[in-house]
């Protein structure tokens, strides 16, 4: 990952959606760089092009999180449902 380049995987409005999109790949293990150009990141605007967040991967990891965003926006990720761990049991034993 040394030699690796940043690539851009992604370019959203706004930050909440860019932080969103972030946590998805870094639960995936993929490292993100976010990056805010000009205005957008010097006085927070989130209005047309200068509220545009661009999302860069690893080039190594860049196939892997472009296939996670497709499924993402295809909702795949909308009606999973998750083990809910029981607060009484001890996960030491």
């Amino acid at each position: 990952m040394a030699d690796d380049e940043w690539v851009l995987v992604e370019q959203v409005q706004g930050q909440l959606q860019a932080e969103i999109i972030r946590g998805l790949l870094e639960a995936q293990g993929i490292t993100v760089w976010m990056n805010s150009p000009g205005a957008a990141h010097a006085y927070a605007v989130t209005v047309g092009t200068m509220g545009m967040v661009e999302l860069l991967v690893p080039s190594s990891s860049a196939d892997q999180a472009r296939q996670i965003l497709e499924a993402y926006y295809r909702g795949d990720f909308e009606n999973m449902e998750f083990e809910e761990s029981d607060p009484e049991e001890d996960p030491t034993e």
